[in-house]
């Protein structure tokens, strides 16, 4: 089993910045594992944000947030971040961590095996 905990969102100001975390444990957990982080907003498809490989040295970032969020991990801690910076309305949605063991699978799929609860991050105008 894998579990997956979010925290960090919340409501903010379009042009300010939010810091997510997402704490990983479990007895099959590894931390070996790719991770990453989705979004969902009202009314539309789940996608791929970005994901990083487990040494943290590839690392996809969807085109609209390159520039804007940083994915990074602390693999003593087991846990991923995400910091978004210069955030627009059209970054609300409730993000969720996730897992796998394959990076490249992962990112060509746009899916992950493990997920969180998910965060809600708002954005307002």
């Amino acid at each position: 089993q894998v579990q997956l905990v979010e925290s960090g969102g919340g409501l903010v100001q379009a042009g300010g910045s939010l810091r997510l975390s997402c704490a990983a444990s479990g007895r099959t957990f590894s931390t070996f594992y790719a991770m990453g982080w989705f979004r969902q907003a009202p009314g539309k498809e789940r996608e791929l944000v970005t994901a990083i490989n487990w040494r943290g040295s590839t690392i996809y970032y969807k085109e609209s947030v390159k520039g804007r969020f940083t994915i990074s991990r602390d693999n003593a801690k087991n846990t991923v971040y995400l910091q978004m910076n210069s955030l627009n309305t059209e970054d609300t949605a409730v993000y969720y961590c996730a897992a796998d063991r394959e990076y490249s699978r992962s990112v060509a799929r746009d899916d992950m095996a493990y997920w969180g609860k998910g965060t809600l991050v708002t954005v307002s105008s």
